[in-house]
């Protein structure tokens, strides 16, 4: 193009109407093409239009299809710069404008809009006095924008401030300035720089006039409001919203509070502290965390069982009936229950005695602190203290905290619904303390019969009466247990159970608990005690019956499937057939041998899962005196072996031995299965007969 001549040229391209945006030429512009129509004509641009296609702004942007009579009559051709496919699917699509286009006539072809359009392609005129005036009017006005509004685009009001040209300054500015599109579309409608400048002016006083008001009108709340309450200012236009809507429930609220307080049933100055918290609730401000906090509160004391109890009407019968029931053996247990049961009949206000279960894993103290429950009538809780580090995880939060909780005994209470349930201390041995407190410290008021009638929750600030709740507390072993708490506990041990309690368990309980949970019938399946026997022996090894319930639901499952692939109607497990389905046996006995070797003794050892072997062998040889122990020994155990070496120098003629053995031989002891670890006080006369039978020989 030459000089200052405007060069006018016919197109017939695809049209791709524009909701609520307005393209300028000589600038990028991306839009994500949503519309079927749309998409059609972008592909027909992109494909057979050399990647042209004219966009044009439609003047309502609630009609979804527009016709030729909802567009504009003046729009852009654009070019196709870069496409990207978004997750949705739709197509995100750079354009640039290259010139105005002055719609002549639209058409619908192939499910999409083309548009025959007289396109003119302007001539850069030279800047004049008044255009350039208007251009500092325009760069002064985005600048008073820029300090109205801090999220203003700073980068768009220095890339106009580089531009000098007026073709291009004017379309640059409305294209990116914060402006109504249908102000834009009255810029790109102007035909002159002098006009679209003068129409830009119009629409950024506009919107700086709008945003000095608004401004305005946020100083004249601000002023109300007192300077140090920032989130006030938010919370009171929250309030006057939800007023205007008629959604501001806060006074329904409160009134509830106050019923549920009225009809609740508690002592009078319990009451009276809830009505003072519901005063609190009134005036806190609407979303403050304060009013969170009192809000937990009030909702804790009502919901804790004040004077609510369980009747302990159930008789010694019922009692035994209902303990045997769920659980074979344990008759140290039972019978502790039956005498607190009696007791409670003859003297209903005696103590409560705590309780301690101690036994290792799986031996079900847990399940019979349950059943102990249901054999006195009452409700039951379960606190687990296991990895518990810190106190208020028992005495609960104090309400100055953010977030604070009642702790885990009121929660128990609430939970179960009375004052006087079994609560269960579960795992009493796993505790810890660290900086934040030591929870033994906590539960000492809570176990301490003298203490507990009076138990404050540092969250409820309330008295708690819990002397009528019967704690039971349960433990692996008496090492992790505070001696503090050990002295107010009544210790009941609960050992390994036998092999024919295993069995009497696995048929009684474990079984049909099994059959149930798999959806198997009796009659589909059926075990007989000697496979019940040879599944304890060759396939579990454990004081409790936990591995054993695992491998009767293995054993319900492969059955299951072998019924249901039709391979039979029914099986039955005997101890013949049992590695059919289990496959070899995983523990092997350790039986004593037929032939007595030389220098090793059998003796006997104390472990988890019960008594078992323990052999002792002893090697001697050609050496200078030294002793050599292995196995896995603990410090008892090797002071033991030294005991019994000096024992035998002094028993040397009784026995036949060479006095002066210990002078010229070796002795080394070994502990078969090296892997576990042994200790103990009781294996002195073993060692003694081991090396008396390796010297003597």
């Amino acid at each position: 193009m030459n000089g200052n001549i405007d060069i006018y040229e016919d197109v017939c391209l695809p049209l791709i109407p524009l909701r609520g945006l307005v393209a300028f030429p000589a600038v990028q512009q991306n839009i994500e093409i949503v519309r079927p129509t749309s998409l059609k004509a972008f592909t027909a641009a992109a494909t057979v239009y050399d990647a042209k296609v004219l966009l044009v702004t439609q003047k309502d942007i609630s009609v979804d299809e527009p016709s030729a009579s909802d567009l504009y009559h003046i729009g852009v051709l654009a070019e196709i710069k870069h496409v990207v496919k978004n997750p949705h699917g739709n197509l995100s699509v750079v354009f640039e404008g290259t010139a105005r286009a002055k719609i002549k006539s639209v058409s619908t072809e192939s499910g999409f809009m083309i548009a025959d359009a007289t396109v003119r392609k302007e001539s850069d005129p030279k800047p004049t006095a008044q255009s350039e005036a208007m251009m500092l009017e325009v760069k002064s006005i985005l600048k008073t924008i820029k300090d109205i509004h801090p999220t203003f685009d700073e980068e768009m009001r220095l890339a106009a401030e580089a531009i000098s040209s007026p073709l291009y300054f004017a379309d640059f500015v409305a294209s990116a300035a914060v402006i109504d599109y249908k102000n834009k579309q009255s810029v790109l409608e102007a035909i002159t720089p002098k006009t679209r400048l003068e129409r830009l002016l119009v629409a950024l006083e506009e919107e700086s006039m709008l945003l000095e008001c608004e401004q305005d009108i946020q100083k004249k709340v601000r002023a109300k409001i007192d300077k140090n309450q920032k989130d006030y200012f938010l919370r009171e236009q929250i309030k006057a919203i939800q007023s205007e809507l008629g959604e501001y429930e806060e006074d329904d609220e409160l009134k509830e509070y106050d019923d549920k307080i009225t009809a609740a049933k508690m002592p009078e100055d319990i009451k009276e502290r809830l009505y003072k918290e519901l005063g609190k609730l009134a005036k806190t401000p609407f979303g403050a965390a304060e009013g969170t906090v009192i809000r937990t509160y009030l909702d804790t004391c009502l919901e804790f069982p004040f004077g609510i109890k369980s009747s302990d009407s159930i008789s010694v019968e019922e009692a035994r009936r209902i303990l045997n029931e769920d659980h074979d053996g344990l008759d140290k247990v039972k019978e502790r229950i039956l005498e607190f049961v009696a007791v409670k009949q003859f003297s209903p206000d005696v103590k409560n005695q705590i309780i301690c279960l101690v036994g290792p894993p799986g031996v079900g103290k847990t399940s019979v602190a349950a059943s102990i429950a249901r054999a006195l009538g009452r409700k039951y809780a379960r606190v687990s203290l296991g990895g518990m580090h810190d106190e208020a995880e028992i005495r609960g939060h104090r309400k100055t905290y953010v977030g604070a909780m009642p702790g885990r005994i009121v929660t128990a209470l609430i939970n179960a619904k009375v004052e006087n349930p079994v609560i269960v201390l579960d795992e009493i041995d796993k505790m810890s303390s660290n900086f934040r407190g030591d929870p033994t410290s906590a539960l000492l008021e809570v176990l301490d019969p003298e203490q507990n009638k009076s138990f404050r929750d540092n969250f409820l600030e309330i008295p708690i009466d819990l002397s009528d709740t019967l704690f039971i507390a349960t433990a692996n072993s008496y090492d992790g247990i505070p001696a503090p708490l050990l002295d107010r506990m009544e210790i009941i041990e609960l050992t390994t159970y036998t092999d024919s309690e295993k069995l009497s368990i696995a048929k009684n309980h474990l079984v049909p608990k099994q059959l149930k949970r798999n959806g198997i019938s009796a009659r589909m399946f059926k075990i007989t005690d000697g496979g019940i026997l040879a599944l304890i022996k060759g396939y579990t090894r454990e004081s409790g019956v936990r591995s054993l319930e695992r491998e009767i639901a293995s054993l319900i499952r492969k059955s299951a499937k072998k019924i249901a692939e039709g391979e039979a109607k029914s099986v039955r497990i005997t101890e013949k057939n049992i590695t059919d389905y289990l496959g070899k046996i995983k523990v092997l006995p350790e039986n004593l041998e037929d032939e007595n070797p030389i220098g090793v003794v059998n003796g006997l050892a104390y472990t988890q899962t019960g008594g078992d072997l323990l052999k002792v062998e002893v090697a001697v040889m050609p050496g200078s005196g030294k002793i050599e122990l292995t196995g896995s020994l603990g410090e008892v155990m090797k002071e033991s072996a030294k005991i019994a070496h000096s024992f035998v120098r002094t028993v040397t003629d009784k026995y036949g031995i060479n006095p002066d053995f210990y002078k010229d031989k070796d002795i080394h002891i070994h502990f078969p299965e090296g892997a576990i670890p042994k200790d103990g006080p009781s294996a002195g006369v073993t060692m003694v007969t081991a090396i008396v039978s390796a010297l003597g020989s």
